[in-house]
């Protein structure tokens, strides 16, 4: 069954993607939960006519967005954590805590946007996050993890 997704679904599509799902799926979860609608011809037809009417906006968007990326490539952040004599951090570092020191930098990103490509960070060290900053652009931003 194809649908028309109403919002971003991690590991699926993003909004305004057509997508094929399988039925079950669409009709006991996306359409019931308001996150997409059955992809009819007739809504097809409506759903290209407010593409074709965003486009313009859209790509205002993108630009915004690939100037904040070029702005953020050449950051690197350094996040203090109160940590062990053995060098392992008491509880752990999230996006959260990366989205705040973004911010100290001028930046604001939504921590909903930051990924940490290693999932839980226990130790001090050097690491890598990704910020999603438009669906088309992505950002890979350096962190360091240090002692307070």
């Amino acid at each position: 069954m194809n649908v028309i997704l109403k919002q971003d679904i991690p590991n699926l599509g993003h909004r305004d993607d057509i997508v094929s799902v399988k039925d079950g799926y669409a009709r006991n979860y996306l359409i019931p939960r308001g996150y997409a609608i059955s992809a009819t011809k007739e809504a097809t037809k409506v759903h290209e006519e407010i593409l074709r009417q965003r486009a313009h906006k859209e790509e205002e968007l993108k630009e915004a967005a690939q100037k904040m990326a070029e702005e953020l490539k050449d950051i690197s952040l350094t996040i203090g954590a109160k940590t062990s004599t053995k060098g392992k951090i008491f509880g752990s570092v999230n996006t959260i805590q990366i989205a705040e020191a973004l911010k100290e930098k001028g930046f604001d990103v939504d921590r909903k946007n930051i990924s940490i490509k290693d999932d839980l960070i226990k130790e001090i060290g050097n690491y890598s996050a990704t910020i999603k900053l438009h669906k088309e652009v992505h950002v890979d931003i350096p962190f360091e993890i240090i002692s307070e």
